[in-house]
């Protein structure tokens, strides 16, 4: 289950990538815009708000976060990515820090390639930095024998969930894209207690709450809060740094 209301803690810190992937677009006036896999909506209303003129289409997994779009005014609507197909007047299409929870994935990007019409944008973030002390300590923690058997079925991303820069690109390219493609680390200023898990508890953290009790839950997150605390320490004036890797692509057909 997704949180909307957690998902928006470090909202500015969250949306940063969106907003420098979307820069990357040139459409002037595209038909129709769409965001696959767009959260809680605070995002894609920039999107209606740089191209008023476009049909605007999103859409979630999760129920949770579908109701806090409409509540935006968004006409979004429940959604698995594997199953949608671009409609003919599709201009543009985003997709934000969703792929990487898609198995395979690059085959849903050569699908899409190939669907939207000349012209098009393919905008696409993900994140790369899953072999990041926030996730490899997580992982290490869901293996100890304290925790192995209750949590044997989940699974948490690893390295591999994503593809570089260099792939992505020779793959749109591949399907006769125009592309752009890049890598960025984020040193991002957190604060507060434990601010690093307050951070994956919003995202990497899902599937584990997902199967475990409130007490348990509870107690993995007392286990695993020290183990960031010393992987992340927090500086005199109170600020801990988290460097944040995301991968981008942006592809004109």
């Amino acid at each position: 289950m997704w949180d909307p209301e957690k998902y928006l803690d470090y909202a500015d810190l969250r949306a940063r990538p969106f907003y420098d992937l979307v820069a990357r677009i040139g459409a002037p006036a595209p038909r129709r815009v769409v965001d696959l896999g767009c959260g809680p909506g605070n995002l894609t209303v920039s999107l209606r708000e740089r191209w008023p003129s476009a049909a605007l289409e999103c859409g979630d997994s999760s129920p949770e976060m579908v109701t806090a779009a409409r509540a935006r005014g968004l006409d979004a609507s429940l959604l698995d990515v594997r199953d949608w197909k671009p409609a003919p007047d599709t201009d543009v299409v985003v997709s934000n820090a969703v792929l990487q929870w898609v198995p395979d994935h690059g085959s849903l990007l050569r699908r899409w390639a190939s669907s939207l019409p000349s012209g098009a944008y393919l905008a696409v973030q993900v994140p790369g930095n899953f072999n990041a002390p926030s996730h490899s300590l997580t992982r290490e923690l869901a293996a100890s024998p304290a925790w192995s058997s209750r949590l044997a079925e989940v699974v948490l991303r690893e390295d591999d969930a994503v593809s570089s820069p260099l792939e992505y690109a020779n793959l749109l390219a591949d399907e006769g894209c125009g592309v752009d493609a890049w890598e960025t680390t984020y040193v991002q200023p957190l604060r507060g207690p434990s601010p690093v898990l307050e951070w994956i508890t919003g995202t990497a953290l899902r599937p584990i709450r997902a199967v475990l009790s409130d007490a348990e839950w509870e107690q993995f997150r007392t286990e695993l809060a020290p183990r960031l605390a010393s992987a992340y320490p927090a500086r005199p004036d109170g600020t801990t740094w988290f460097e944040f890797r995301r991968v981008f692509v942006v592809g004109q057909v």
